[in-house]
């Protein structure tokens, strides 16, 4: 499956116009310079990808942070209950984020199955507002909302699929993070003022909301002629890194995943065991990390021009691994507070630099993102026995900081054994030619 896949590490310079990839011949296409059409010269396109980018963010943000009080409070879930109910409902969104991008790369229609993802999302309000057993909103969380949570997965394979170039990639990312800033506060205090049951209707205009601006995109896309131009020789040439090297790549980004989930879940407990503050200061620590998660990603997307993305993942992994140790010896909030651009340059290359990684590598837009976002579901999961670590023989939460500085050094090691062999493909290949 994973034969012919290709890693464009080098910077290039992309055409204004962009690049596509034609799902039916498996060839790479440009959108013709003179275009008015092309996705760069789309105001339009890209102000209504940024509001369905807003939109499937506050659909998580709104969900995920209180569906275990969702559970618990409508439903009388146990903490047992909530445990099981979480893992499957994970289990349908990971099973759906291959199954659905891969249908969408098949038919080379990525906006289709994105509409029916935002009519699922109506739905599971639906069924959510209309019952009070557990069972049924337990079905109707795997079969309605496993699905919709694909939603923004499809609209960033949209995007590489239309010709956005990395940089329009991480604006919109940027987009996301901003609305896991807003969603929370919005959804507890709605709660918090109106009730528990409140969220359901907020969350069913969202979806709707959904509807209506991907209606949108599939009309400005009909109406968008466009030109089909083979790559000729000039293009810069990708060099396949095979089976192995997208295992390793994969690998490498599912570890950089969970030492990020790790250390986020285990913050409030690090200020309030190790620093000895009281808990309000994990709140503000998050915060101040997911804001300068915005500026961060909006960076990477302009340094992008300039630099290789193998530059810019050992940028972010260096900065991972400065915040992992700082945090084993940092002792008051101040020096906290300032360590966050660290976090928050480390998340860039995780959340999005990352994913424009696996766009090259993988030339089907939707599997390859499907399998990037697949990489933070797998990495929680790792997250679990590296937290663990902290209640080994007493070692505590900075033991936590220091191992996940280890694996980020072992993934960073990985990635350069994977462009390494990239590496040798190449020369080898240039040799063959002589």
């Amino acid at each position: 499956m994973c034969e012919g896949y290709r890693w464009c590490l080098p910077p290039t310079r992309e055409p204004a116009y962009g690049r596509m990839y034609d799902a039916q011949t498996g060839s790479r296409f440009t959108r013709a310079a003179n275009s008015e059409f092309a996705f760069a010269a789309l105001p339009m396109n890209r102000l209504l990808s940024s509001s369905s980018a807003l939109l499937w963010g506050l659909q998580f943000a709104f969900l995920s942070p209180v569906l275990a009080l969702l559970l618990v409070s409508l439903f009388d879930a146990t903490p047992a209950d909530v445990g099981w109910v979480l893992a499957l409902y994970n289990a349908s969104g990971f099973v759906a984020a291959l199954l659905i991008p891969g249908w969408a790369d098949r038919n080379g229609d990525y906006l289709r199955p994105m509409l029916v993802c935002a009519v699922l999302t109506v739905a599971l309000a639906g069924a959510l507002a209309m019952t009070t057993s557990l069972p049924i909103a337990v079905i109707a969380l795997m079969v309605l909302g496993g699905p919709a949570g694909v939603g923004s997965t499809l609209l960033f394979a949209e995007l590489r699929h239309s010709g956005a170039r990395t940089s329009e990639v991480m604006n919109t990312r940027a987009v996301v993070s901003f609305a896991w800033v807003a969603g929370p506060p919005v959804a507890t205090f709605v709660m918090g003022t109106l009730g528990d049951r409140s969220i359901i209707p907020l969350l069913a205009v969202v979806g709707i909301l959904n509807v209506v601006t991907t209606l949108l995109l599939m009309r400005r896309r009909r109406s968008a002629s466009t030109e089909r131009v083979e790559l000729g020789g000039d293009e810069p040439q990708e060099e396949s890194i095979g089976r192995m090297g997208v295992a390793a790549v994969f690998t490498a980004f599912v570890l950089l995943q969970a030492t990020n989930a790790a250390v986020m879940a285990i913050m409030v407990l690090y200020v309030t065991a190790v620093l000895g503050l009281p808990v309000v200061w994990g709140g503000i620590t998050l915060g101040v990390a997911a804001l300068a998660e915005i500026p961060a990603l909006w960076l990477m997307g302009r340094f992008s021009h300039r630099f290789s993305l193998h530059s810019l993942i050992i940028s972010g992994c260096l900065a991972g691994v400065l915040y992992y140790v700082a945090l084993i010896f940092i002792r008051d909030p101040i020096t906290l507070l300032v360590a966050q651009p660290l976090n928050a340059w480390f998340f860039a290359v995780t959340a999005g630099i990352g994913m424009t990684l696996f766009q090259q590598i993988i030339p089907r837009p939707g599997l390859a993102t499907g399998l990037f976002m697949n990489t933070r579901r797998i990495g929680a999961i790792v997250a679990g026995p590296i937290i663990a670590v902290a209640g080994i023989g007493g070692l505590g939460y900075s033991a936590v900081c220091a191992l996940c500085a280890i694996i980020t050094i072992v993934a960073v090691a990985i990635l350069m054994v994977a462009q390494s062999a990239v590496r040798r493909t190449r020369a080898g290949s240039r040799t063959v030619g002589t």
